[in-house]
């Protein structure tokens, strides 16, 4: 193995948690925040068995957000609800002079929020359209549901590091194919015994990441 120089992070489910949300996730938690939960639901139900329809369920999400105010919306998600030990994780690895970064198939309001808040240096996750403090019913994919491993080359690239330096941690389905892409994969409270077999380390809480990479 490499040696590890930077550690990405999946975001929903990962770095931040949101309870009673289907993967605990910021696209979820949007849904419910606006008052769409079963409008949401109806959405997941249609396209979730369909990961080559991505792009319609991202923009179909969008399309019930179309010209509800942010701000009210945002105050119910942020601050994020972060599993205990994520500051004092970050600040450990920072120290240790690593990269840090998030790649997400999440929301990027939550996920650019939480690169500022902990001191990432990159987030990337889909985007909603905002103008006029209104969402337009627009959406732009940036991260594939299930080709999150091609981000991962993309900004391993860009920072001037092979894939075999990065250590990525996630929790679901879609992170298996960035497991078997970098040199070191981390299941973290993984959603399913798939998902920490694909892996190679697994932690069940978040203090123990850093002890993890070597």
């Amino acid at each position: 193995m490499r040696r590890i120089r930077a550690v990405f992070f999946d975001l929903d489910g990962t770095l931040v948690r949101y309870r009673g949300v289907d993967f605990e996730s910021s696209w979820g938690a949007i849904g419910e925040a606006a008052g769409l939960a079963a409008e949401w639901k109806r959405v997941q139900e249609r396209y979730l068995p369909h990961p080559e329809l991505y792009d319609r369920w991202l923009q179909a999400n969008a399309e019930l957000l179309a010209g509800r105010a942010v701000e009210p919306i945002l105050r119910k998600l942020l601050p994020p609800p972060y599993p205990q030990g994520v500051r004092e994780v970050i600040e450990r690895l920072r120290a240790r002079g690593m990269v840090l970064g998030i790649v997400s198939s999440g929301l990027s309001l939550v996920a650019d929020y939480v690169r500022k808040d902990l001191g990432f240096d990159f987030a990337v996750a889909n985007a909603l359209e905002v103008r006029d403090g209104r969402f337009t019913g627009r959406a732009y994919l940036r991260v594939p549901l299930w080709k999150k491993e091609e981000v991962v080359r993309l900004m391993a690239a860009e920072h001037g590091l092979s894939p075999e330096e990065i250590a990525f941690v996630g929790d679901n389905f879609n992170d298996i194919a960035v497991f078997r892409t970098v040199g070191l994969g981390i299941a973290y409270a993984p959603k399913d015994p798939r998902v920490a077999e694909a892996a190679h380390v697994v932690a069940h809480e978040f203090r123990e990441i850093p002890s993890l990479i070597p």
